[in-house]
């Protein structure tokens, strides 16, 4: 790839796909869609909360619900069926499942999130990656990382030491990676510890890639970049 083909691949092709390259053998978009709880794919041209002219689909239950079930199974099957809508529809990649610590009881995405328990949320997302991938359909786990909280949840700085982001924060997130391996991880819109996550070589090469072995794709939170 050129350097020009390389910005065009990465900047993605519309709001929902990638690029094509077709002299590359890249003829066919990867298609994206939310979202965790359900398909939410766009009929029409999407406008910039992506909600306009959403195609039916199952409502499934929420993350919350999912993690008071305690159940590894049950979230297997749900993500297998959600595979299955995505496969009616030519959707690749499901956006999720989202795996953020319900850190602030007025972050507005708590009820995608399966809890306040790393070993809990890691677990039933290793489930639904594992029933979603078993159909071919991708997952992008989200929202990485320590993305916890509504106020100045796209600039904020989150200031954390060490133990405690591995320990709380990322812990969830790296059980998915080596028990799963999901096809993409989606950096969220915050700082940690002065950097986006979008371009923290840190968390993205450092953590995931290096340490613990992902082999995946690394998309950002749209608009994030």
């Amino acid at each position: 790839m050129s350097r020009e083909e390389k910005a065009a691949f990465v900047s993605g092709g519309s709001f929902w796909t990638t690029k094509t390259l077709v002299h590359l053998g890249l003829d066919q978009p990867a298609v994206m869609s939310d979202g965790p709880i359900g398909l939410r794919k766009q009929a029409s041209a999407a406008d910039h909360l992506g909600l306009g002219g959403s195609l039916p689909a199952t409502c499934f239950p929420a993350g919350v619900n999912l993690g008071n079930s305690w159940d590894r199974a049950l979230v297997h099957e749900l993500a297998s069926a959600l595979a299955d809508e995505c496969l009616n529809k030519d959707v690749s990649v499901i956006l999720g499942p989202a795996m953020n610590m319900k850190r602030s009881p007025l972050c507005g995405r708590n009820f995608e999130y399966f809890s306040e328990d790393p070993y809990l949320a890691g677990e039933l997302a290793v489930a639904y990656v594992k029933g979603a991938q078993a159909k071919g359909i991708g997952t992008s786990v989200k929202h990485f990382a320590a993305n916890n909280q509504e106020y100045g949840r796209m600039r904020v700085d989150t200031r954390v030491d060490e133990r405690t982001l591995r320990e709380i924060y990322l812990s969830a997130f790296e059980r998915v990676v080596r028990d799963a391996q999901p096809w993409s991880v989606m950096s969220a819109y915050n700082q940690v510890n002065g950097a986006y996550c979008s371009e923290n070589e840190w968390l993205l090469e450092t953590v995931l890639r290096n340490e613990w072995g992902f082999e995946g794709a690394v998309v950002s939170d749209w608009g994030a970049v």
